[in-house]
């Protein structure tokens, strides 16, 4: 039985770690918090439940694969719920645009707001799905070498990138209202990059959620976590929480084990790091072992926005979508304050999830739990978030009174909690706070990204938003299947056969130290 080292119970480490459960290897997972899932954790508060981190899931079909390939059925863990419209998105001036995947009501609601649209709206389906289709099995390999880029998945894929235009010209061959063209574009943020500069290839993030759909799963997307964490002790495995790595222990170049915060040395036959990219190179991995990132270098990457949250329970439940987006009265000046100039914004864009009108276990009866981000510049910036946050949090209040519809909110708020850009770096161990991990730019994809085997050591391997894929949960899931594989592959076996789907009772899952 080969034994290996998981380090951090976020997507990442809890898919890898069902995946290699399930195939007889022994599982151990070291987490720092006392909670399980990373950024897409939750937490209870005065009787509210809020999700951490991600609140959108897309590509459900992936998840279902990850609990398929470690013998189980998704829907023995957990349930998914799609939400339709989308979202609802709010423009200057109080216009409002709810994308749904209701053909009818599609049409209906492009010709309402942006006339003579829908023509456009049907070729953005037609050519993106050839390009999505192309794309995916192009992610879906591992770029360790340069030889990579001659495998057919890639060399199919050439075509399709779309990389000489940005994303917002890519979108113009669709649309001609800049307000539609950032209503497909908006998620580029996330990518770490203004839709000016964001290579046009990642207008496949805005189809996957119009021909697949958005997925809120019930209790939170926080209930992922929870569901790999059972499969994970039914095979056997290991979740040691409140249990921080210190360092990666190498001999000869090659992780054999890690040295716990403790003083404890666990030894394994393969590491699989699932912290923050930055973050572990910078604080597990001694300096001497990766020149290729030495803190200089990381230093020079571009990383993603980091993001202003504020948690509330209210005592009232409005009558707002599951989600909903309020743009700054200029778009562009917005996402240029966060990646350019990295200052606040006077006028920010800002997400809301009301996520209690399609869930209502996670507030008391009458109550909502509403979720609040706020795309903001990440921790390279002279932001100082001790003093701005009061201000800021008085400022986002104002746009969910004025812009977002929530009427007196100040009155109805019985919990709080606020989270900063230096809260992420500070205690969730996040670096630069940059929430998305490092940019999707064109330096930073596919072979250019760190490898899911690592590169400076042998038996390492990354799984998470800061390896190939990419951020965002399907492709971290995704993340975690690669670098399984690599795993399995280097043993001489394989992720293709199923093993037949079992069903296991639920039981208690974590161990704390």
């Amino acid at each position: 039985m080969k034994k290996v080292i998981i380090v951090g119970a976020g997507p990442g480490g809890l898919t890898t770690g069902m995946l290699l459960a399930s195939r007889g290897y022994q599982v151990d997972i070291f987490e720092k918090q006392s909670y399980i899932g990373g950024r897409t954790s939750s937490f209870t508060q005065d009787g509210f439940r809020f999700d951490l981190g991600p609140t959108f899931l897309m590509m459900d079909y992936v998840l279902k694969q990850m609990f398929e390939l470690s013998g189980r059925r998704l829907t023995d863990y957990m349930t998914l719920q799609e939400i339709d419209p989308l979202y609802r998105l709010v423009f200057e001036g109080g216009k409002e645009f709810y994308p749904t995947r209701d053909e009818k009501q599609m049409k209906e609601q492009l010709e309402r707001v942006f006339p003579g649209s829908y023509p456009g709206y049907l070729k953005f389906l037609e050519k993106e799905k050839k390009k999505f289709d192309t794309l995916i099995p192009c992610l879906s390999i591992p770029y360790l070498s340069w030889t990579s880029y001659f495998k057919k998945q890639f060399l199919r894929s050439i075509t399709k990138l779309d990389a000489q235009y940005s994303l917002i010209n890519k979108l113009g061959q669709y649309f001609d209202e800049e307000e539609l063209r950032i209503a497909f574009t908006f998620q580029a943020k996330y990518l770490g990059m203004s839709p000016w500069e964001c290579p046009g290839t990642f207008s496949i993030i805005s189809y996957i959620e119009h021909a697949g759909g958005i997925y809120h799963v019930m209790g939170g997307l926080n209930q992922i976590a929870t569901g790999m964490a059972k499969v994970i002790e039914e095979e056997g495995g290991n979740i040691h929480l409140s249990s921080g790595v210190k360092e990666i222990i190498v001999d000869n170049k090659r992780a054999i084990g890690v040295l716990l915060e403790n003083g404890e040395q666990i030894m394994a036959d393969d590491v699989v790091i699932n912290a923050d990219f930055a973050h572990a190179m910078t604080h597990l991995i001694a300096a001497k072992h990766r020149v290729k990132y030495s803190d200089q270098k990381l230093r020079q990457k571009k990383y993603s926005c980091s993001t202003f949250m504020v948690y509330l329970g209210l005592d009232k439940v409005y009558d707002l979508p599951h989600h909903t987006i309020v743009f700054a009265k200029s778009y562009k000046k917005n996402v240029d304050e966060i990646s350019k100039e990295k200052v606040l914004s006077d006028d920010p864009s800002v997400y809301i999830q009301n996520a209690s009108v399609t869930d209502p276990n996670l507030a008391p009866s009458g109550k909502s739990a509403l979720y609040v981000l706020v795309p903001v510049a990440n921790n390279s910036s002279s932001i100082d978030w001790d003093n701005e946050t009061p201000v800021f949090r008085e400022r986002v209040l104002d746009i969910l009174e004025k812009k977002a519809g929530l009427t007196d909110i100040r009155q109805h708020i019985e919990s709080e909690r606020v989270i900063s850009p230096s809260n992420w770096e500070q205690d969730i161990h996040v670096y630069n706070g940059a929430t998305f991990n490092l940019a999707h730019n064109l330096t930073q994809m596919l072979g250019f990204r760190p490898h899911n085997q690592f590169e400076e050591l042998d038996h390492c391997y990354l799984v998470g938003g800061g390896t190939h894929p990419g951020s965002g949960l399907p492709t971290i899931f995704e993340s975690a299947r690669i670098s399984t594989e690599l795993i399995l592959t280097s043993y001489g076996e394989t992720l293709e056969s199923l093993p037949e789907i079992r069903e296991y009772p639920t039981r208690a899952t974590q161990k704390r130290a």
